[in-house]
């Protein structure tokens, strides 16, 4: 039998779009092994990179590559003689097979593996131990498990990013590049616009830049628009059902080519598929076991589910060590959800899910002001997909509208864990409107809705919460929900610039807090207490930001730190030590972009913008100021009506403005609010700070001014020659938290070493000690 190099490898009738790096590393692992297996989700494009690898390495077989598609097969018998008619091998049994192969330097490219898969891992293991010269190359929803088999999980195609981007920007992208390739196929006319681009990018993600349903999708364009296509994609299973007449029947619809995947699971693999349809934005191990367990899943076999579903591309695995997460592309969530749906288990699986939620929710309250704080605000922010979904379920369900307000009122601790102080507002006020009783959990959602919405700028909106949680809480009886009543309103007096009386009702607050013992709640209190003292120039000012940061410190809560940092600034700014105000003030920006606190930046960049003007910086300070105010817009908050800052922000914008001209100014201004928050706080660290000597040493005699009491405690333990250990055990603090306090000495003083510690503190001690 005549035999080319291409063997009966087809030619390709569509144009081959994108996947170059999962090309170059497919050669690679073909030269380097002599068994490699794609794997992936249906749809995602395992045949046609296959097809292009297969062909640009035909050169390198002189007796062809050769194509075996084993979809159509029903029957695991069948395949040895499938494969041996492909490669033309005139008898059809496996000893016939491998002695045909024995000599041929060839390339077998086996596709759509998956429903044989016993069947193809004993012919490939037995075809390579018997052909030296042999190359496979397969195609599977999972991996063979072959001696020697080398993997690559195809991934789906990189889709535009959420943010906008320009024209240029989503041509580059491949999702973008193959809808337009595909819907010009259909309808010459059409191009990806910057009228259209940006509804392109969206349907692309829509799809999970699976290649299959992007195809199916740009088919449509022959009847509809690409916005319209996207207002019927709830519906896609129904929307995207028509393939290329030269598809299998399988790849047609997208139904059909999922439906696929489900018939390959065990009964139980497909009722675990479907459990998992309830969570949003993937889950862990933890979720898995709690909600998707029981009822036809013995606890102890839901690893070995999870397992087999990941194997075979229906999850996806995340992540390393305990920060493991497993994730379902949206098409196949649908599809699960569609069939939970089906089988009348949806709402016990939405309960267990809020359930679930609620747990979450109060765990992280309850651990919030600890060395696990950053952690918490991380994992929140994860699961904030799983969260929304809990709320819209409770507020959409007659009968759970309470625990909307649980889980909404539990997650003021981890405020950042929203969007903005707007969306935790959002459920707050659907939530109370729904549900009524007078209960603690409505007390509690009154005070911390009232924060909330305080932190918008909307001080009247709050005094209506406030007076309704005070009169619940005192007719209840219930102390915990009067002091955050109190709490808040101290706060809101604070934010409306009436600082007596602020004191007056936060060191009550403070008072009745620690008696119940919050700490998280009490420290909150102190904070602010000791920001009203420096915005009032209170004596005591000094004294309480020390304690907020020792406080913060000792319990290594690293978002409290720097808040604690923040108000220790402006203390120091107060006090007239501009450079030790902007060296706290910047360690504070570097753990606000840690933790993605906005709300907290744009703080930061104001009060760098005060610092900058009273040092004379005034074109620097109308760029912070710019800035900020970029900031303060994106999160939705108006300076306006933060009243404790608005002041100190006028008087600093008058002063700049003083010194210079209104073009100068304006052009500074508009340079920073063209940054984005990142860009800003990249821009505050690399500013020179006030004063103008930040490169020379700090002299002797005020080695220690610019740190604070805890680091100059820290100081003069080093100088003892304690090890980071023994320091850690001497304060009772964490040995990590220890290590940062040295770092942070070190980094104040420009010394690069332990011994110039020693050697500053030889001729003075710290003072105060």
């Amino acid at each position: 039998m005549a035999r080319s190099r291409a063997g009966n490898l087809p030619l390709e009738l569509t144009s081959f779009v994108g996947r170059r790096n999962e090309i170059a590393e497919g050669k690679r692992l073909l030269t380097a092994g002599r068994l490699l297996t794609l794997t992936g989700v249906g749809g995602v494009g395992k045949t046609r990179l296959a097809r292009r690898i297969a062909a640009e390495m035909s050169r390198e077989f002189g007796d062809g590559v050769w194509l075996v598609d084993l979809a159509p097969l029903v029957a695991g018998a069948l395949l040895t003689e499938t494969v041996a008619d492909a490669v033309g091998c005139p008898r059809q049994d496996p000893a016939s097979l491998a002695e045909y192969l024995h000599d041929k330097r060839l390339l077998l490219v086996l596709d759509n593996c998956e429903h044989l898969l016993p069947q193809v891992s004993a012919l490939a293991g037995d075809l390579l131990a018997m052909a030296r010269e042999l190359r496979i190359l397969a195609t599977s929803r999972q991996a063979l498990r072959v001696p020697g088999e080398l993997v690559i999980e195809v991934p789906p195609l990189k889709v535009p990013g959420a943010a906008e981007m320009s024209l240029d920007g989503a041509l580059e992208n491949e999702a973008v590049r193959l809808f337009e390739d595909r819907a010009a196929a259909a309808v010459h006319e059409f191009r990806v616009t910057d009228a259209n681009s940006a509804a392109v990018a969206r349907l692309c993600r829509r799809l999970d830049g699976i290649p299959l349903a992007i195809e199916l999708a740009a088919v449509r364009v022959l009847v509809l628009s690409v916005e319209q296509i996207l207002e019927r994609l709830d519906d896609r299973f129904r929307l995207l059902t028509t393939g290329p007449t030269t598809a299998p029947p399988r790849q047609k619809t997208l139904r059909a080519l999922v439906d696929w995947s489900y018939d390959l699971c065990s009964e139980e693999e497909r009722t675990l598929w479907e459990r998992l349809s309830v969570f949003s934005g993937g889950c862990g191990l933890d979720a898995i076991e709690h909600v998707c367990s029981e009822d036809g899943i013995a606890p102890e076999s839901l690893m070995d589910l999870l397992t087999q579903l990941v194997d075979k591309s229906i999850m996806q695995r995340r992540g390393l060590g305990s920060d493991v997460r497993f994730e379902m592309l949206d098409t196949l969530r649908q599809y699960g959800w569609k069939r939970l749906v089906a089988s009348g288990q949806d709402q016990v699986l939405r309960l267990r899910h809020r359930d679930w939620c609620r747990r979450l929710a109060a765990r992280s309250e309850d651990e919030w002001f600890g060395e696990h704080q950053m952690d918490w605000l991380g994992r929140l922010i994860q699961e904030q997909g799983n969260v929304r979904s809990a709320l819209e379920f409770c507020l959409g369900e007659p009968g759970e509208a309470w625990a909307a307000l649980e889980i909404a009122a539990a997650m003021w601790s981890h405020r950042l864990s929203w969007s903005s102080p707007s969306e935790g507002h959002h459920w707050l006020e659907r939530a109370l409107a729904q549900e009524s009783d007078a209960s603690a959990g409505r007390a509690k959602a009154l005070w911390v809705d009232a924060w909330l919405v305080l932190l918008r700028g909307d001080p009247q909106a709050a005094k209506p919460l406030l007076e309704e949680c005070q009169a619940l809480a005192e007719r209840l009886g219930d102390e915990a929900q009067l002091a955050g009543a109190l709490h808040i309103t101290g706060f809101a007096a604070l934010l409306a610039g009436d600082f007596t009386r602020a004191m007056e009702l936060l060191d009550e607050a403070l008072t009745r807090r620690r008696a119940l013992g919050h700490r998280g709640h009490a420290w909150v209190a102190l904070f602010q207490l000791a920001m009203t003292a420096v915005l009032m120039d209170d004596p005591r000012s000094t004294a309480l930001c020390e304690e907020v940061l020792e406080t913060a410190e000792r319990a290594n809560a690293e978002w409290s730190i720097s808040y604690a940092l923040w108000v220790a600034a402006l203390d120091r700014r107060r006090q007239g030590a501009p450079r030790e105000a902007v060296t706290m003030m910047r360690d504070a920006v570097r753990l606000k972009l840690r933790c993605n606190d906005h709300l907290g930046l744009a703080q930061c960049l104001e009060g760098l913008a005060w610092i900058l003007a009273d040092d004379e910086q005034y074109e620097e300070a109308a760029r912070m100021l710019g800035a900020a105010h970029m900031v303060w817009q994106s999160i939705g908050t108006s300076l306006p009506g933060l009243g404790h800052l608005a002041g100190a922000h006028d008087r600093c914008e008058s002063e700049v403005r003083r010194h210079l001209t209104e073009r100068a100014f304006k052009a500074a201004f508009d340079r920073g609010a063209e940054l984005t928050p990142e860009q800003a706080a990249a821009y505050a660290l690399d500013e020179k700070p006030a004063g103008r000597a930040e490169s020379a040493a700090p002299p002797e005699s005020g080695v220690t001014s610019i740190l604070t009491r805890r680091e100059r405690e820290i100081a003069d333990l080093v100088a003892k020659g304690l090890s980071n250990k023994q320091i850690a055990e001497t304060l009772v603090i964490a040995q990590r938290t220890a290590e940062c306090h040295v770092e942070n000495v070190l980094r104040k003083l420009n010394f690069s070493s332990r011994s110039q510690i020693v050697k500053a503190w030889e001729s003075r001690r710290p003072d105060g000690e």
